[in-house]
């Protein structure tokens, strides 16, 4: 055999057996093809579900970045309604019931018997001094007694106190009215020198209430020495059972336009009905000598709609009656009970 053929065997010999390693590797090659494309392949519709329930999460963000129908919005400038006002004469205008009718009783009954009694009392001095001088009596009366104006002087003073008593019970009846069960509770705490406004009906937690600056104040737009970084966020047109107490000396809550005043004690909890009849900033201060920046702790009360205010309870971190309470308890005792099974089962395995 010469190496022209040995060769040719050969090259015969090595093709033949490759061919059979060929076919003897193609199943377990097949298998790993079968393999990457499992891994490749997409998954079914219900393994991929936690992506598309991104689409609601991307849409719970996209709505809570924009504000929902009733979401609180801080008043403007605009709503300022309790306030002083430049050569202001008489009160402030009212926007409580009770503000109302004392308004009313000012204006219609005190101020008229005042004025009518000034000018009478004028009028008989006036009328004393030109009669009864000395010129024009050279001899002086010796009266000493006359029933008929004893009895005239005794009984008008008596009816117009019993003319003024009647509508001045009445406020004074108004004003200590017990709050209803449902009124909102907000407790006013005085401080030296600030107040401190809690919420114990909804979750309990406080804002605390300083004077703005002359400047930063008269830049908002807000009245100097009476603007303050954080209000007494209230609602309008609902009862609230406002309370008072004191954390250092006495202080004294009072909002003129709102007809309101309270003193502030230590140890002891006042309390007394608020009911503001519509939305806006009212203007108050401490009106009781509580030291050296007496004159520095304002107090600036916001009314809102019921659904705002409940918006701005919520984003301050507290509750509103009706609320859906949060179970987190039920999970957490429903685990091991589900994992009961599972750590039972080696045990049955090895019995």
């Amino acid at each position: 055999m010469n190496f022209g053929t040995w060769s040719k065997r050969a090259l015969t010999m090595v093709t033949t057996l490759a061919a059979a390693a060929a076919l003897a590797m193609s199943p377990q090659v097949a298998m790993a093809q079968d393999a990457a494309a499992d891994v490749t392949a997409p998954l079914p519709p219900a393994a991929s579900a936690p992506v598309i329930d991104s689409a609601p999460a991307d849409a719970a963000a996209t709505s809570d970045a924009v504000p929902a129908a009733g979401a609180y919005q801080p008043l403007g400038t605009d709503m300022i309604k309790g306030q002083p006002v430049e050569r202001g004469m008489t009160f402030q205008n009212q926007y409580t019931d009770d503000g109302e009718f004392a308004l009313w009783m000012h204006d219609a009954i005190l101020l008229p018997v005042i004025t009518v009694i000034s000018l009478f009392v004028l009028g008989l001095l006036l009328w004393v001094v030109v009669r009864f001088n000395r010129r024009r009596n050279k001899v002086a009366s010796k009266t000493t007694h006359n029933t008929f104006i004893e009895v005239v002087w005794t009984v008008i003073p008596v009816l117009i106190l019993v003319v003024i008593a009647v509508p001045s019970i009445t406020l004074l009846a108004r004003q200590y009215e017990t709050p209803p069960a449902d009124a909102v509770t907000i407790k006013a705490t005085g401080y030296q020198w600030y107040w401190g406004y809690t919420y114990p009906d909804n979750g309990g937690f406080e804002i605390v209430s300083n004077m703005l600056s002359n400047e930063d104040a008269i830049a908002n737009g807000e009245p100097a020495m009476l603007a303050v970084d954080n209000r007494m966020v209230v609602p309008a047109n609902t009862p609230i059972r406002l309370q008072t107490t004191a954390a250092d000396v006495i202080h004294a809550f009072a909002v003129p336009s709102l007809w309101f005043k309270l003193d502030a004690v230590p140890g002891r909890l006042n309390e007394r009905l608020l009911t503001i009849k519509e939305p806006g900033i009212y203007y108050g201060q401490c009106s009781e000598l509580c030291g050296a920046r007496h004159g520095y702790m304002p107090i600036a009360v916001e009314a809102l709609p019921r659904a705002e205010w409940e918006a701005w309870v919520r984003e301050q971190g507290g509750t509103v009656a009706g609320d859906p309470v949060e179970e987190t308890a039920a999970p957490a005792a429903a685990a091991p009970a589900e994992a009961a099974p599972a750590d039972t089962a080696p045990e049955a395995a090895v019995s």
